[in-house]
């Protein structure tokens, strides 16, 4: 028997399953080979069923159905929880939805797994097969697009689609941070081939740190000064090979969903590359998977949205104007409830210089009166 026909068979099996659930109608299967262009094929054919699906999936809003106004974040009592653990990091809590959640992951993360491992023994016998882990990270992009149908959390999309295109790139996508939901839903729709730039600590997760890992993505460790110079390094290298990159520039997840400070060093990579910048704005995956939860607490049906900005030409741009661009174009299209707070030593100062003014003698007043005593001496 051919090789290659497990690797098929899997993947065609969780083409067709995402085809049910997600509304677009998969490809006719096809024989396996014994050369590499077999798995181009495949992985292309995915890739076309995938797009297909971006037309189904496109709003015609380009906000989340709830609307840009709307804090979908639930209260304790909503959330309802039947299950709570005090950790380290804070207190953990799981209700029914969240083990419903969980049920599904517990049925589809070994099938994504094993098919990690076939692939990988499979590709690793040859690198041409697979040059730049695209079939691997199909795999991951399946699972996504799985869980988050049978969660019914699947999210909308809308904006410049352009950029999302097999071939149109390479760019430097990136995204707002505020859940772990975050990967699965860029998943949904980033279809063609690029990388992560993930912290080193996600290895320790099941099946994300597989992925992470056999997809040859970017990890990075943001104490190492080191692993930073690799990292820049990396990222610059897939680029000039024609892969895009995915990160998050606030270099971790937002507690409460609001959008947070940017960390430096990632625009330095697209500078360099002479790549443009695709910002990504997302709304919701917080309210849907709080940072306090083992597992989602509700439904993302009518709340997850991505919208997809035009790419940003960062020619003759410096870092921080390229940071202030993407910022102000990411709180253009997120909830007003993730747009973030003023900073505290602004609001000190606007105090300091209104109780100042307010202090401050008028014009008229600081030239006071002369008595008529004074006059007479």
């Amino acid at each position: 028997m051919c090789k290659f026909v497990p690797i098929v068979f899997i993947l065609l099996v969780a083409n067709t399953l995402i085809g049910e659930t997600s509304g677009f109608t998969p490809a006719k299967p096809c024989l396996a080979g014994r050369s590499a262009s077999t798995i181009n094929k495949l992985s292309h054919r995915i890739q076309l069923a995938s797009l297909q699906q971006l037309k189904v999936s496109t709003s015609s809003l380009e906000e989340p159905e709830v609307g840009l106004s709307a804090n979908c974040v639930l209260s304790d009592d909503e959330v309802a929880p039947v299950f709570r653990k005090q950790g380290s990091s804070g207190e953990k809590l799981l209700n029914l939805f969240g083990v419903w959640a969980l049920i599904v992951s517990l049925i589809t993360c070994p099938i994504w797994s094993l098919t990690m491992y076939v692939v990988n023994a499979v590709c690793s016998k040859n690198e041409e097969l697979d040059p730049n882990r695209s079939v691997y990270d199909t795999t991951g992009k399946i699972w996504s697009r799985s869980w988050l149908s049978m969660t019914n959390s699947y999210p909308t999309l809308s904006g410049d689609l352009s950029s999302l295109e097999e071939g149109s790139g390479p760019f430097l996508y990136v995204a707002n941070h505020a859940s772990w939901l975050d990967i699965p839903v860029l998943c949904c729709f980033l279809d063609p081939v690029f990388k992560f730039i993930a912290k080193g600590e996600l290895l320790g997760v099941p099946c994300i740190g597989q992925q992470l890992t056999g997809g040859n993505h970017i990890l990075i460790d943001r104490e190492d000064r080191r692993s930073q110079l690799r990292t820049f390094k990396e990222g610059c290298n897939w680029l000039n090979n024609g892969v895009s990159l995915m990160a998050f520039p606030e270099g971790k997840r937002s507690p409460d969903g609001r959008l947070m400070e940017f960390k430096g060093g990632v625009f330095s990579m697209a500078v360099r590359s002479k790549v443009k910048i695709v910002p990504i704005s997302i709304s919701n995956t917080h309210a849907v998977f709080p940072g306090n939860a083992i597992f989602p607490v509700q439904s993302g049906a009518g709340k997850l949205h991505v919208h997809v900005h035009p790419p940003i030409d960062i020619e003759n741009i410096d870092e921080s104007e390229i940071a202030s661009l993407v910022r102000e174009t990411l709180i253009s299209k997120i909830p007003t409830c993730q747009h973030p707070l003023p900073k505290i030593e602004d609001e000190v100062f606007k105090n300091d210089e209104e109780t100042a003014s307010s202090k401050c003698p008028k014009e008229n007043d600081s030239q006071q009166p002369v008595s008529s005593k004074e006059t007479a001496v």
